[in-house]
């Protein structure tokens, strides 16, 4: 499993996700997903919807997954606030 195709994953199953994904062994990544989808959601509810594009490579070709996820807005307010 490649960090790519987990990006195409993530971009095929959450409408209009920008998706980077980051590993240094091709086991463990962190995936950075923004998405207008996560609007009105908790943060559980926000990992569950990236884990569920995943399904069961969860736990099998990925070992573990750090998950950012932000709406639009709170991405550019957390850049905003990266470069204060």
């Amino acid at each position: 499993m490649d960090a790519e195709e987990i990006k195409t994953l993530i971009e095929n199953g959450i409408d209009n996700a920008e998706v980077r994904i980051f590993t240094d062994d091709n086991t463990h990544f962190a995936a950075l997903v923004v998405a207008s989808a996560f609007a009105g959601k908790r943060s559980i509810a926000r990992h569950q919807q990236v884990y569920q594009c995943l399904g069961s490579l969860m736990g099998n070709e990925i070992h573990a997954m750090s998950i950012r996820a932000y709406t639009p807005e709170e991405w550019v307010k957390a850049q905003d606030e990266a470069r204060s």
